[in-house]
């Protein structure tokens, strides 16, 4: 502490960590306004920079992202921090103009049928017509609408869920191929509760999960009323200038916060009722007021190796995954440039999971004339692509792209990013222990929460939601006791 003055800190700087900065400090500064007393906010991260796994490159006029490249538009955090930061009009959504979507089979693309929401059909006719699944697939999909629900309450799997619902084939050939992008996980392994809870939901009320997602789509229009209108009919958004302009953002906003990189923590623990003691890896400490810990979860584990209940988080499993991102020329690519990519389900025989069409889903990623794509490698079952050096990852992926797509010119320029450990798995049970872990945490250290994709929910609207929430709780808790 200096001068008396409450001092939290914030332990991880990236879309977690910064949320839950300006939250807290939006709360705290609200309360001096109010007549409460000064404060500081301190945020440390490890790595030279903030922003975590969210990084844009410039590059000869092409806007690339490395980590993450866009979020759902009916995920409100996201949006309402854009507004917030004053930024709003720097959203964009994707070309209208390169709407369909393909999955391989066969060693062959085939179109996505229209109407399908994460894998489920809400419109039957197109969905009877796919080449993606053989009659028997879609004479079992059809069940889903006759099949009575199951009244559990029990956590059960992804997979399981998705299989008993809809059958087999839709699973793999379609749902695995589409969540392989969020979780890079094995579907019987990742938990229903923790990943999809709205598709139980669904089982629950409208008895048919076919029947439920029809019902859920007509809200679709109320609940993207909130967008801004140039945004407001696509289903992903990014910003013009790249993520990492939100990154710029809270940066620029936390100009009174005491920002501090390339600082790594090696231990927090109590020392006091109401007091943390964090120490540092160059052997300095400090006693706050107040943490939240936004590490991924295996190194919040050793933050906190004191706390017995730490090793709920040691279990969490993260999964390793890199992409490839590949420039060439238009007249180099022997098709029309009329969709966002295509998926690859695992037992095609691919080493690429999936691959984005960048430039033609966002039309601000590249200059006239040039053709941006993006391949993505590495997901459950698939984990042994890290020993690969950076020029058999670019040759899989450009052989992937020969075989599928046609292209054999070679690229002006490629850009490879390994994200190592980088994807964290739900499995079954996650929601339970992640409660019982957050009980033994407040009961031994009150003024300490800890938080991100490592708990519920790991796209960036998820993450800045949990710092949010973390933000509120800690700021309640010390104004509480203030």
């Amino acid at each position: 502490m200096s001068n008396n003055v409450p001092h939290y800190m914030i332990i991880g700087g990236g879309i977690t960590g910064l949320s839950a900065a300006f939250y807290l400090k939006k709360q705290m500064t609200e309360n001096e306004a109010s007549g409460g007393g000064p404060f500081r906010i301190s945020v440390v991260e490890k790595s030279p920079s903030f922003g975590g796994k969210i990084h844009t490159i410039g590059h000869d006029g092409f806007v690339i992202e490395k980590g993450p490249d866009s979020f759902l538009a009916r995920k409100r955090p996201i949006i309402d921090l854009a507004y917030d930061l004053g930024m709003e009009n720097e959203l964009t959504g994707t070309n209208p103009k390169a709407k369909k979507t393909y999955i391989v089979r066969g060693r062959k693309l085939h179109r996505m049928p229209p109407g399908l929401v994460l894998g489920i059909p809400t419109q039957m006719t197109p969905f009877m017509k796919t080449g993606l699944l053989s009659p028997l697939g879609k004479l079992r999909a059809a069940m889903d609408l006759i099949l009575p629900k199951r009244d559990i309450a029990e956590d059960e799997s992804l997979g399981h869920f998705l299989e008993r619902r809809l059958g087999k084939e839709v699973l793999e050939r379609i749902v695995e191929p589409l969540l392989a992008g969020i979780y890079a996980g094995d579907t019987y392994k990742l938990s229903l509760k923790s990943t999809f809870p709205q598709f139980r939901a669904m089982e629950q009320k409208n008895r048919s999960l076919i029947l439920g997602m029809m019902a859920s789509r007509k809200n679709v229009t109320e609940e993207s009323a909130h967008l801004p209108a140039a945004v407001r009919n696509s289903v992903f958004v990014t910003f013009r200038r790249g993520l990492q302009s939100l990154v710029e953002g809270l940066v620029d906003a936390l100009s009174t916060v005491d920002l501090r990189a390339g600082i790594g923590v090696v231990s927090v623990r109590r020392v006091a009722a109401g007091q943390t003691e964090v120490i540092f890896e160059d052997g300095h400490r400090e006693v706050v007021d107040g943490v939240i810990v936004t590490t991924p979860t295996y190194q919040a584990a050793k933050l906190l190796s004191e706390l017995p209940a730490a090793s709920k988080l040691a279990k969490i499993d993260y999964i390793s995954v890199a992409n490839v991102i590949m420039a060439f020329d238009r007249k180099d690519i022997p098709f029309e440039l009329d969709a966002s990519g295509f998926l690859v389900p695992k037992h095609e025989g691919y080493t690429i999971t999936a691959c984005t069409l960048t430039s033609a889903k966002w039309l601000h990623a590249a200059p006239e004339g040039k053709v941006l794509l993006r391949c993505y490698i590495g997901r459950a079952g698939e984990q042994e692509w890290p020993a690969w050096s950076d020029e058999q990852l670019i040759s899989k992926a450009r052989q992937d792209i020969g075989d599928l797509l046609g292209i054999t010119a070679e690229p002006s320029f490629v850009e490879v990013t390994r994200l190592m450990h980088s994807m964290p798995q739900y499995p079954v049970g996650h929601l339970e222990a992640i409660a019982d872990f957050n009980k033994e945490l407040t009961a031994a250290m009150p003024r300490v929460l800890v938080t991100g994709a490592g708990f519920h929910g790991v796209g960036l609207p998820d993450c800045i939601r949990q710092g949010k929430e973390a933000a509120k709780l800690l700021g309640d808790l010390v104004l509480r006791h203030a």
